[in-house]
């Protein structure tokens, strides 16, 4: 069974960069979507960025992070990678890799995911 791992979360200042990294512990991401969610305290998740493992296709950002975030496939290590740069307070969570097997209409939802890691705090300040 595929089991996400996330690992590059920190303190970093504002206007930085962090480069957030997903590998699966079990099974590969192939056939899977993975996703990264966020979670800041007293707030909702939020979807912040997906695509899917195979097949090329649209990779997905929330509007918070669009032109700042990038999502990228490693397949020589079998990870999915999140580059954030500008960061802003604003961007301080907990960010969760999320794998599943979504359509369409639930690729941007926590709900097409089954599959959550443990998380990465990532903390904007300076």
């Amino acid at each position: 069974q595929v089991q996400p791992v996330e690992s590059g979360g920190g303190l970093v200042q504002p206007g930085g960069s962090l480069r957030l990294s997903c590998a699966s512990s079990g099974d590969t991401f192939a056939g899977y979507a993975v996703g990264w969610f966020r979670q800041a305290p007293g707030k909702e998740r939020e979807f912040v960025a997906a695509r899917r493992w195979s097949g090329g296709g649209t990779t997905y950002y929330g509007d918070s992070v669009k032109g700042r975030f990038s999502m990228s496939k490693d397949t020589a290590t079998n990870t999915m990678n999140l580059q954030m740069d500008g960061l802003t307070p604003e961007d301080t969570a907990v960010y969760y890799c999320a794998v599943g097997r979504p359509i369409i209409s639930t690729i941007t939802t926590a709900r097409g995911y089954s599959v959550w890691g443990q998380g990465t705090q990532v903390t904007v300040s300076s």
